[in-house]
């Protein structure tokens, strides 16, 4: 029941995926089943990059972040998207929902930039290799990753400010399985014009700014890739890349549906399918893809099996 008018709101109740009851127990299971291949995929990716010594190199940096990031915001929200389909109430209190919102802003937006930085590697090994060691070197791979979380925690930081500064009273059930700022807007009391501004060019600059710059990485490396003579290096360096395509198109893709389009277009139930590819679908593909089709993390998954057997 929501509070009264004249009461601030100091809990909301997240509606969560669907309310059909019948696909409460389906759905449950299989989004039980994915966070644990999430949770192993990329535990298991963290801790192969740290115990071999070979894959310390500017990639697996990457990687090594990417599967971090992925690990924590995925556990931000699909736990609690859980309790959803086995509570009658999935209640949050206020400063809950805020940290929520505020850590999944960090971690989704940490995740543009890490892919950035990868495509980047990945255009100077294709395109540059010469110059590889010294464009990728251990202190630009720093500076990269540090900039990543810089941009993360102060845009994350101003996209909760801006719902801080709303106030709920009329009622306090989120159509939405997590504390996003959309559905929040709709709760709100007071006018969200201004953060409707905010979420389109913070949030546009962050979704269009590392797309551009991802696909135009990847077309100078098609380009390169048709000099190269060697068959075997033109399929090496499409296996290298063509992961990472699938894994950004998805991740991107998802992410400009929900949030760069009118707040007149569509539903909030379009919006929910949709948070689910980049909340829950790409932190699971993500070290699917980068482990099973990479030669290097299938050698080290196997060195450090024959390790624990002695």
């Amino acid at each position: 029941m929501g509070p009264a008018n004249n009461t601030l709101v100091t809990e909301f109740i997240l509606v969560g995926l669907t309310d059909q009851p019948n696909l409460q127990v389906p759905l449950f299971f299989l989004f039980l089943s994915m966070y644990m291949v999430t949770s192993l995929g990329n535990s298991g990716l963290i801790i192969i990059i740290v115990l071999n010594s070979h894959l310390h190199t500017p990639m697996y940096f990457f990687l090594f972040n990417l599967a971090f990031i992925d690990l924590c915001y995925s556990s931000m929200v699909t736990p609690k998207m859980l309790m959803n389909f086995i509570l009658s109430k999935n209640v949050i209190c206020y400063m809950g929902c805020m940290t929520q919102l505020y850590f999944f802003c960090f971690f989704i937006i940490s995740e543009s930039y890490v892919l950035m930085s990868m495509a980047y590697d990945c255009y100077v090994a294709i395109c540059n290799p010469l110059l590889y060691n010294t464009a990728m070197s251990p202190k630009v791979c720093s500076y990269l990753i540090v900039g990543s979380y810089l941009i993360a925690f102060s845009d994350a930081m101003i996209h909760t400010g801006c719902v801080l500064r709303l106030t709920f009273r009329d009622g306090n059930t989120i159509n939405h399985y997590s504390c996003d700022v959309l559905p929040l807007l709709q709760l709100s009391c007071t006018s969200t014009y201004v953060n409707e501004v905010e979420i389109f060019l913070v949030g546009g600059k962050d979704i269009t700014v590392p797309t551009l710059i991802i696909f135009t990485s990847h077309g100078f490396i098609l380009s390169s890739m048709f000099k190269i003579r060697s068959t075997e290096g033109r399929s090496q360096a499409f296996n290298t890349c063509s992961s990472h395509i699938i894994a950004v198109s998805l991740f991107f893709g998802s992410g400009a549906f929900m949030y760069l389009k009118p707040s007149s277009v569509g539903s909030m139930d379009e919006g929910k399918i949709s948070s689910v590819f980049y909340t829950i679908v790409v932190p699971m593909m993500n070290p699917l893809i980068y482990s099973l089709r990479n030669k290097d993390v299938k050698v080290a998954l196997k060195q450090t099996i024959s390790m624990r057997k002695f």
